[in-house]
């Protein structure tokens, strides 16, 4: 009888310990999981390099470091630093572009909003020049965020004036 009760005790400590093996697997599962969208959300690829530019804009409303940048709906880079610069007051952006994207040089870009509720993106619209721009160069034709509270505003007013 006690190498009954033996057996009973020994398989009810396998039952627990496989029981704790499985839940810890699935803990690791998730904090993979949990890691892979952190790096995936901050823009981080693994063995992709990206190449930089610059962009100056006169409201980067809605932008931080690590929004979006989208070419056609599809994003290609990230927005890695932002700073005002204090001679001319406009919201200095640095862009970083993957490098295998090459950007005509006479694009334009500007600060798109995915909707009423949903955040700001960079958009960039191509142009049609033959020459890229390169590492480095500085994008001159910008459109910065609208404000929404502003055209809420000129619609109850009555308001035709630009800002």
């Amino acid at each position: 009888m006690v190498a009954g009760i033996g057996t009973a005790k020994g398989l009810k400590i396998m039952r627990q310990n496989t029981t704790e093996a499985i839940v810890g697997g699935l803990v690791l599962v998730t904090a993979l999981g949990f890691l892979a969208f952190t790096l995936r959300s901050t823009g981080y690829s693994v063995g992709g390099s990206n190449y930089e530019l610059t962009a100056s804009f006169r409201s980067v409303e809605g932008i931080t470091a690590g929004s979006d940048i989208r070419l056609a709906g599809v994003k290609i880079g990230t927005v890695s630093d932002i700073n005002l610069n204090p001679v001319t007051f406009r919201g200095e952006t640095t862009l970083a572009i993957q490098s295998a994207i090459a950007i005509p040089a006479d694009s334009a870009v500007v600060i798109a909003s995915e909707g009423l509720l949903g955040g700001n993106f960079v958009e960039i619209v191509p142009g049609g020049a033959l020459d890229n721009f390169e590492a480095g160069s500085e994008i001159e034709d910008t459109q910065g965020a609208v404000s929404l509270i502003s055209l809420l505003l000129k619609f109850v007013t009555g308001d035709e004036a630009t800002p």
